[in-house]
């Protein structure tokens, strides 16, 4: 409809001078008029905008009488167009009985017979002009309603989305920390069947591989399986988020810099690496050796992603706390170390399931599925977050945010194995586990370094041989045990023999924050690890006490 149109008169009087008359008439009174030719003509000016229409009773005949009829049956909810008919009979059923046809006809209708004086018609056509103007108002309010009505229903829209995108991350959250449960629980199993394997292993190795080389050969072959699947369980552990941390502040440049060699030869030459870590970077808080593993693990994605080769840059930069993920719990300001390449990217559906343990698109033979998930289940250990980003045929991007540490950073650590350490003296050992087969494995380890050693099965049982008169200088207790678990038992010789050192072994990987700051030992390890741990105990100076590294050598 056009504005300026909206009030005017439309007037369809084709005999005579009558539709002269009737506009001068409506003129005099300061209204607006225009002169329709026939009914197709009026339709057409009431559709641009009228405020209503005068017409005499013999000009609705006619073909254009069915266009008119549309026009009143489609307009808007809001319009009820006024329609003026000049009659020669009186507008009343008793006086016209074609009245009731024109009422169905037009439907809003008033009836002036003629003659008329023009005092009555201005006095109609103002009063339908009246009545037009609140329709108008009333389309007014209708369009705010809508405008309303169509804004709350984009908001409830939005909030909808928005809780349902939250439920699907909460439902990710459980699915992810449920199978994080399954995993620590399943590692902490393996752990135990490994370290027993380990230690045998050793032993033939030790007896055996100088006398027949073919047997050192396979021997060496198991303990390198041994190896990868101590590998694979730190990564079920990592994911699980149940590893124990040695976390410090790091000097990201500095750790990178000393990768460089290690990351070139795992992606290969057919791959550019750079690096840009800028030396006045904030310390980064982690763990050196679960942050080196990290790394390499989006390195070995990142080559797998470009098969023919390409860039891949890592990028380190501190970043403000508006620009670390919402996931990140932990607030303050974060360091963010980045993996981008320029490979073969990933559709919407692979990228959210990137991080689920065991999923992947390698074939099979090229990978676990786990080192995504590890890297998100060490982010969130440290109190960061892994962020992934890609699109299929444009590259992928890892962030992995570091909190800032509040000391100075340290050095990176020498992670080479350890060298079995001879402890001076053989000692008497009281070796407590429930695990048969970790007891009798680890005490064949001990016993073949020219220690003695005493077995019990439960804190229990240790206490009583003790309570007995058994004289020991360490007792080497597991941690997850029944009943007493090896923090308790610690507990108590602490109390009653405070002369007995003690070393905790433990394929339990959850917190261990009532264990004392005691010695430990991860399972599963091999005979230089524990040959390591006992030399450190009666030679503090000979290892570190308080997380002693394990071996398979």
């Amino acid at each position: 409809m056009i504005p300026h149109l909206s009030e005017r008169a439309v007037v369809l009087a084709p005999q005579g001078r009558d539709a002269a008359v009737a506009c001068a008439m409506l003129q005099e009174a300061r209204l607006h008029c225009t002169i329709a030719a026939d009914l197709e003509a009026l339709t057409k000016h009431v559709d641009q905008g009228a405020g209503f229409a005068l017409a005499t009773e013999e000009a609705l005949t006619g073909p254009g009488l069915a266009t008119l009829q549309r026009w009143i049956k489609d307009q808007p909810e809001w319009s009820d167009f006024p329609f003026i008919l000049l009659t020669r009979r009186g507008g009343g059923l008793e006086r016209n009985p074609a009245a009731g046809r024109y009422l169905d006809l037009l439907g809003n209708v008033t009836f002036l017979e003629r003659p008329f004086h023009p005092t009555t018609l201005v006095s109609i056509a103002r009063s339908a002009l009246r009545g037009r103007r609140r329709q108008y108002e009333a389309r007014a309010r209708l369009e705010d309603l809508h405008q309303l009505a169509a804004g709350l229903e984009r908001r409830v829209e939005e909030r909808t989305a928005e809780h349902a995108l939250a439920v699907a991350q909460l439902h990710e959250a459980q699915k992810l920390e449920t199978l994080g449960q399954l995993t620590g629980g399943v590692a902490h199993d393996f752990n135990n069947l490994l370290t027993p394997i380990t230690g045998a292993l050793d032993l033939l190795q030790n007896k055996y591989a100088s006398i027949d080389p073919r047997s050192g050969r396979l021997i060496a072959n198991a303990l390198l399986a041994a190896d990868r699947a101590k590998t694979l369980v730190q990564r079920l552990l990592g994911f699980a988020r149940r590893q124990t941390l040695e976390t410090r502040a790091l000097d990201l440049a500095l750790l990178l810099e000393g990768m460089r060699d290690l990351i070139a030869s795992s992606v290969g030459p057919t791959v550019e690496v750079r690096l840009d870590a800028p030396p006045s970077l904030p310390p980064a808080l982690g763990d050196p050796n679960q942050l080196e593993l990290a790394i390499l693990n989006l390195c070995v994605n990142a080559r797998d992603a470009m098969p023919e080769g390409g860039m891949m840059t890592i990028a380190v930069d501190p970043v403000a706390p508006e620009q670390v993920p919402d996931v990140a719990p932990c607030p303050g300001d974060y360091v963010r170390l980045s993996v981008i390449d320029a490979g073969t990217g990933m559709d919407a559906e692979t990228l959210a399931r990137a991080v689920e343990p065991f999923y992947s698109t390698k074939e099979v033979g090229r990978g676990t599925g786990l080192g995504l998930s590890m890297v998100h289940g060490l982010a969130a250990q440290l109190g960061g977050a892994f962020v992934l980003s890609s699109e299929l045929g444009a590259g992928t991007r890892a962030e992995l945010y570091l909190r800032v540490a509040d000391t100075a950073a340290d050095g990176v650590t020498d992670t080479a194995e350890p060298r079995l350490i001879a402890p001076g003296h053989a000692l008497s050992i009281l070796l407590v586990d429930d695990e048969q087969i970790v007891r009798i494995g680890t005490a064949e380890m001990i016993r073949d370094l020219g220690h003695h050693v005493t077995e019990a099965g439960s804190g229990a049982e240790a206490l009583a041989l003790l309570a007995s008169g058994l004289d020991v200088d360490v007792v080497i207790t597991d941690y997850k045990m029944p009943r007493m678990d090896g923090a308790e038992l610690a507990q108590r010789l602490r109390a009653d023999y405070p002369d007995i050192a003690v070393l905790l072994i433990t394929g339990y990987t959850g917190s261990t924050e009532d264990t004392l700051h005691l010695p430990r030992l991860a399972k599963p390890f091999g005979q230089a690890g524990i040959a390591n741990a006992l030399a450190a105990l009666v030679r503090p100076g000979a290892e570190p006490t308080e997380t002693v590294p394990s071996s398979f050598a």
